[in-house]
């Protein structure tokens, strides 16, 4: 088994970085840009006035790099080369989502909203396989480029990991579907033309099957974003919305009626892994920052460095980075070729671990930093922040674990990898 970084995804690295800074830095440092992420970012990103959205300037920001990356050919390269993409695999995702989040928070790459030169476009993604081809000839293009979006109701207020027990229904009538209930934390819902909602169409609560997923304009009669919900890390784009007798048409549906569960799954395994490589790439960001730091501060006329106090609690964070990188790549390359749904347990050890690394080497980073490291003149702070949502989202670290325990005590099955007849396993 070769372990090595294939070469011409090393090469594309170095790509990446000469347009980083023959580009993106460029354009974060002129026009006082820098605000953004300095110690002024949570202020000057969120606009106060309009109950703590993002503010139009700094979306106006990212829109622009992803523009310039596009334009560059970076910003499609998960995407097939017929939709103007480089094929990317997953390996090749996950080896770059940590390479951008180990520079530091940049325009180059901003996990708060998932911002990158390189899109995490599970929506497009998804619209592949599960589209139809009128949803196709919609919507493609526009997720392609980054100019248009859906947003994922998913959660409900009063049922959050369990999507099974979801109260949110939708009854056919002629032919039409009329859709009741509410989700939350509908992540982009300020500017997302669509919803996906996923509502129960057939079933009993708690039955995987009978969900089916619904693309349902946010302009449509009965539809009404109920509150944005303020959160550790400001601006806020996750809203509480509404569906009073929803009507949309049978041609809304997404991905096949009673089928919107293996939507959800598909969008979750996804986007686990790559999250994880973005968590281990933020968490070596800490602690190569709190390496360095340590070899030249010197309280005491010696470097921080000297003291074990220091080094071994960095020792075993880089130990975890290392331990938790190779798994990465090995569950990336392996659903390369058998398939996303072949290694779900290892693609919820990967995540609901590296989530939890991110957090304790961010914790560390602001301890060795002192009181500069508790400021917001550091990152740390805010990293710790923002990847302390994802212990929570998409499947909090509990049932995560909750996963790999069905698996390793056969309570449940992985699915075939790909090629593979179910039957004869």
């Amino acid at each position: 088994m070769d372990f090595e970084i294939p070469t011409e995804l090393q090469a594309y690295l170095a790509e990446l970085d000469a347009f980083i800074a023959a580009e993106i830095r460029p354009l974060e440092e002129q026009d006082d840009n820098v605000r953004f992420f300095d110690h002024r970012r949570e202020d000057a990103r969120t606009d106060w006035d309009r109950g703590g959205l993002p503010n139009e300037e700094w979306e106006a920001l990212l829109a622009e790099a992803r523009r310039r990356a596009d334009a560059a050919g970076h910003y499609r390269y998960p995407f097939p080369k017929e939709y103007g993409g480089r094929d990317g695999s997953n390996l090749g995702m996950a080896v770059i989502r940590e390479h951008l989040a180990r520079k530091g928070l940049g325009l180059h790459n901003d996990l708060q909203n998932e911002h990158s030169i390189v899109g995490n476009n599970v929506g497009l993604l998804l619209m592949l396989e599960y589209g139809t081809e009128a949803q196709k000839a919609e919507w493609v293009e526009d997720l392609a480029a980054g100019r248009r979006g859906f947003a994922f109701g998913i959660t409900e207020p009063e049922h959050g990991s369990d999507a099974t027990w979801m109260e949110t229904r939708a009854v056919r009538d002629g032919d039409a579907w009329v859709i009741d209930g509410e989700k939350t934390w509908n992540t982009g819902i300020h500017k997302a033309p669509f919803d996906m909602v996923m509502a129960r169409t057939s079933g009993e609560p708690g039955d995987a099957r009978g969900i089916t997923a619904f693309l349902v304009p946010m302009d449509a009669r009965g539809v009404k974003v109920e509150e944005m919900l303020w959160t550790f890390n400001m601006p806020t784009d996750h809203g509480r919305v509404s569906f009073t007798r929803v009507r949309v048409p049978d041609s809304a549906i997404f991905g096949g009626e009673g089928r919107g569960l293996a939507v959800v799954q598909h969008f979750f395994n996804e986007n686990r892994i790559r999250q994880a490589a973005s968590s281990l790439g933020a968490a070596q960001f800490c602690i190569d920052e709190a390496v360095e730091y340590a070899k030249h501060r010197k309280p005491f006329g010696r470097p921080l460095a000297t003291n074990q106090a220091i080094q071994f609690p960095l020792v075993e964070l880089q130990t975890q980075c290392e331990m938790l990188r190779a798994l990465v790549h090995k569950t990336a390359w392996q659903m390369d070729r058998h398939g996303a749904f072949s290694v779900s347990d290892k693609v919820s050890m990967c995540n609901y671990w590296s989530n939890r690394l991110c957090c304790e080497a961010a914790d560390r980073a602001m301890q060795v930093h002192g009181g500069l490291g508790y400021s917001r003149h550091k990152p740390f702070e805010h990293i710790y922040r923002h990847h302390r949502r994802y212990r929570i989202t998409e499947g909090a670290e509990e049932i995560q674990m909750r996963r790999v325990a069905g698996y390793l005590f056969g309570f449940m099955k992985q699915r075939a990898p790909k090629g593979v007849d179910e039957a004869r396993r």
